[in-house]
């Protein structure tokens, strides 16, 4: 891999990782970098194995941070003593779909296609989320009722999710056009 390939995947890597820290930060619930992190990989990480690599690790960095750090101490009946190595594996499955969905829709990365991928992330994310949600928990029960309960219960936080997809799309890609003019050795390919 040549120097400015190199650059290039480290910025990448440092402003999806910048991302996925964020979520340590007091924020709304589902307000949260992560359909942005998938959607900015697939966008500009050519090779499929980094596009899924880079944002995965830094999410699961992150996550290992929350679950262990912050979300073990307010919900110690939950957590217990035990150290949690992985996170909730619906939202690794819809954030996986998420990078899928950007490298079909941000081929060519403009404001209307980022709205649009933006747009369905959110809409992809809370419908696997929220399938795993009535798959996993007892409390619904496993009928086309269940599952429109389980729906019904993640729609005040789809709104949440929105936004932050929104935002966060805003910031990595317009952090990384900002660096891009900046460097203009980073604009030539991607890596």
């Amino acid at each position: 891999m040549n120097n400015k390939i190199q650059l290039r995947l480290g910025i990448i890597s440092i402003i999806v990782l910048a991302a996925a820290l964020s979520r340590l930060l007091p924020h709304p619930y589902n307000f949260t970098p992560i359909g942005a992190m998938g959607l900015f990989g697939a966008a500009h990480l050519s090779r499929k194995y980094l596009a899924f690599l880079v944002p995965f690790l830094a999410m699961w960095i992150s996550d290992l941070l929350l679950n262990n750090l912050v979300y073990a101490r307010l919900y110690p009946d939950f957590y217990g003593d035990s150290f949690v190595w992985f996170g909730n594996l619906w939202v690794y499955a819809g954030f996986a779909a998420i990078v899928g969905l950007g490298f079909v829709l941000l081929r060519r990365v403009k404001v209307s296609s980022l709205l649009a991928a933006s747009l369905l992330a959110s809409i992809l994310f809370f419908m696997v989320t929220n399938f795993g949600a009535w798959m996993a928990d007892p409390r619904y029960p496993k009928t086309v009722a269940g599952l429109m309960a389980a729906y019904g219960a993640g729609i005040p936080f789809f709104w949440n999710t929105l936004l932050g997809d929104l935002f966060y799309v805003g910031v990595l890609f317009g952090t990384y056009e900002w660096v891009q003019r900046r460097f203009t050795v980073l604009a030539q390919e991607r890596v």
